[in-house]
């Protein structure tokens, strides 16, 4: 996809539904936010876009950068340092108005995308993980000679997680008709996934258009009103989705990875996931330990009992601890006889000797970044 350049944006559309990660995004951006025992949740949209050639990208840090900077660099750990072109990250807009649209943000770098030669843009949001076939995808967009093409997840919605996300209106036939809020009434729905192809010219004129009628104060919202004159098409992704929106769905979706088939799924289908290295050594267990369907990453010492749980780099479980359905964070410390159950820690927190936490499946106790729980 040499001629088309990538966006990465997590709040790109998301005026809809409040993102709430509490504490875990206090310091950092929510993509920032580990995942999977080793990993953050942007290695997925970086991953994705070298696996499938696109060397321009921009990714449009948001607030609190510096753990971006720290972890992304310049790309290369996911050969996005080139010598031209590569990973550019967009920082902080120069207001501090949290409720500036995103038209404007995009309309602040438009010099950026009118003085690209690439054709066409893949926009994305990375808290949307999904092993999506690009290639396929944009053979069908160029094909059929779409000014946009929208991604979507047929859903189940039993228990209603995805009240008030975007959803697709599809004729009988499978073609867009426009774009919906869903508001829990079917079991299953389509699920547009904040992420498409588009011209170029058709991106910067949605933009300007937009923002100088103020008609749309979003993308989507933009392709939504102009629909009439604009040939959007659909991409159904076959992959499975992991959609997080807020601690109790980053929680969801991080326990399901303990669900083999589905790890093998997200992390080494088709391509690999890349993350940052880091020199460390192998996880020791002690005499005393006793670790059940759980993600450990390296550098982690265990002497107590884990199950059904994560635990990120450098995490210490002491002896007689025991830890269930947790995801604990980097080099967290896990006191001797501690009870660890239904939580997610920060990275560095303690929990001492002999304490007990304990929050719900549905809401899980979060522990703030180097906090510290005593008796």
């Amino acid at each position: 996809m040499k001629d088309c350049l990538g966006i990465i944006n997590s709040h790109y559309d998301g005026e809809h539904y409040h993102r709430d990660f509490g504490s875990l995004s206090e310091n950092r951006p929510d993509y920032m936010i580990p995942f999977g025992g080793r990993y953050r949740i942007i290695d997925f949209a970086l991953s994705s876009l070298s696996n499938y050639s696109l060397s321009r990208v921009i990714l449009y840090g948001g607030n609190n950068i510096r753990s971006t900077l720290d972890h992304v660099g310049d790309g290369k750990n996911w050969e996005l340092n080139r010598r031209n072109n590569g990973l550019f990250i967009n920082p902080p807009s120069r207001t501090s108005d949290q409720h500036r649209s995103l038209v404007q943000t995009y309309y602040d770098s438009i010099t950026f995308f009118e003085e690209s030669t690439a054709s066409n843009i893949h926009i994305m949001n990375p808290m949307m993980i999904t092993k999506a076939d690009l290639d396929e995808a944009y053979d069908r967009f160029l094909a059929s000679d779409n000014d946009v093409l929208l991604f979507y997840k047929n859903m189940e919605d039993r228990g209603g997680e995805y009240t008030n996300m975007n959803k697709l209106i599809l004729d009988e036939q499978g073609r867009f008709v426009n774009m919906g809020i869903n508001l829990g009434t079917k079991e299953a729905f389509p699920l547009y996934l904040e992420r498409m192809f588009i011209k170029r010219t058709v991106f910067v004129d949605l933009i300007k258009r937009s923002l100088e009628r103020g008609t749309a104060t979003t993308l989507v919202e933009a392709i939504d009103k102009e629909r009439k004159r604009l040939k959007i098409g659909v991409y159904e992704v076959a992959a499975p989705v992991l959609v997080i929106n807020d601690i109790y769905s980053y929680f969801q979706a991080s326990m399901s990875l303990l669900d083999q088939d589905l790890y093998q799924e997200i992390f080494f289908r088709d391509n690999m996931i890349y993350t940052k290295s880091k020199d460390e050594p192998s996880t020791m267990y002690a005499t005393t330990a006793n670790v059940r369907n759980s993600l450990v990453a390296n550098g982690c010492i265990v002497e107590g009992q884990v199950e059904n749980s994560i635990l990120s780099r450098g995490v210490h479980v002491h002896k007689d601890a025991i830890v269930r359905n947790s995801i604990l964070n980097e080099k967290t410390v896990v006191g001797a006889n501690a009870v660890v159950v239904n939580t997610i820690t920060d990275k560095r927190a303690i929990i001492q000797d002999g304490v007990t936490l304990a929050g719900a499946y549905s809401h899980p106790f979060v522990v703030g970044k180097k906090e510290v729980i005593s008796r």
